[in-house]
């Protein structure tokens, strides 16, 4: 059974579902609640639910909603080690999910900044790594993460990455975020990151210019499906048509199933497919996990 690693974070996502434009200075009416989220721990838990196995690498306080975040991931099934820690809370991340479905993110990575080369486990078994970029993005726990990325190389396991928001990666500069790309097996991003990292507003050339960097690309589009090279190889499919009711943990559902399926067929057809598959049913419901029941 293909086993993936995902390295990089576990937090709180607090969701605010807003009724109304933002009233700066004033009430806004909104539905609010609390859900499990880290966009690595996001992509393990539904790793799971595409009958393949996870384990998470990252880490949170030693605080009630530590408790509760490590006991969720026992629900699924989610294998871990070494997660809680004092010294830093729990992470978390606050989402306003507008009218339309889309969502703008405020992260604090709390814990999960404290990562070390010792929480690596032993790398038997693994079929395939991800990588949050909140974890190389995060200057406290990028060394030790670039560390843990050599290991793996080492041990010929392929490793994928996606590098988080355009906003976040602003925080360094594009070519240090390209050269750690060029670390890895292959890159998942939507469309205005490719944009961005690929460094042309034309998507085409956008996706060519950062197949350069490493061998697989994976553009998830979003309404319009997704798009992969693969050694010059191109590849696109359509969206499955859904209600759209919360965007948080598309791209973190899309890995799960895209993943998986890569490395079990290496058809990048199939595994765009599972990918918007999946993504197609985290957009359904609120929240960036898969239901448990």
């Amino acid at each position: 059974m293909t086993k993936i690693l995902c390295i990089g974070d576990l937090a709180l996502d607090v969701i605010a579902q807003l009724k109304e434009h933002i009233n700066y200075g004033n009430d806004t009416a909104s539905k609010i609640s609390t859900h499990p989220g880290g966009q690595a721990a996001n992509v393990a838990t539904w790793i799971t639910r595409t009958f393949s196995k996870a384990q998470l690498v990252a880490r949170v306080g030693n605080d009630p909603v530590g408790f509760a975040l490590i006991s969720d991931l026992d629900k699924y099934g989610v294998e871990h080690s070494n997660l809680m820690h004092s010294g830093r809370p729990t992470g978390v991340v606050v989402i306003l999910v507008d009218s339309n479905g889309e969502r703008t993110m405020f992260p604090d990575n709390g814990a999960n900044a404290d990562l070390e080369m010792s929480d690596l486990p032993p790398l038997d078994g693994f079929s395939g790594a991800y990588v949050s970029g909140y974890a190389l993005l995060d200057f406290r726990s990028r060394d030790a993460v670039l560390a843990m990325i050599k290991k793996i190389k080492s041990a010929g396991i392929p490793i994928f990455f996606d590098p988080t928001t355009t906003g976040a990666m602003k925080i360094v500069s594009r070519e240090e975020v390209l050269s750690w790309v060029e670390l890895m097996d292959g890159i998942l991003l939507n469309s205005e990151e490719a944009r961005y990292l690929g460094g042309s507003d034309d998507l085409e050339v956008a996706e060519e210019n950062l197949n350069k960097h490493t061998p697989l690309v994976v553009i998830k589009l979003g309404s319009r499906g997704a798009t992969a090279v693969h050694h010059g190889k191109f590849v696109k499919v359509p969206a499955i048509t859904t209600n759209v009711v919360d965007t948080t943990g598309a791209g973190d559902s899309f890995a799960a199933a895209f993943i998986p399926k890569w490395l079990e067929t290496q058809d990048l057809e199939q595994a765009l497919s599972a990918g918007t598959a999946l993504a197609a049913k985290c957009v359904s419901s609120v929240g960036a996990r898969p239901p448990l029941n």
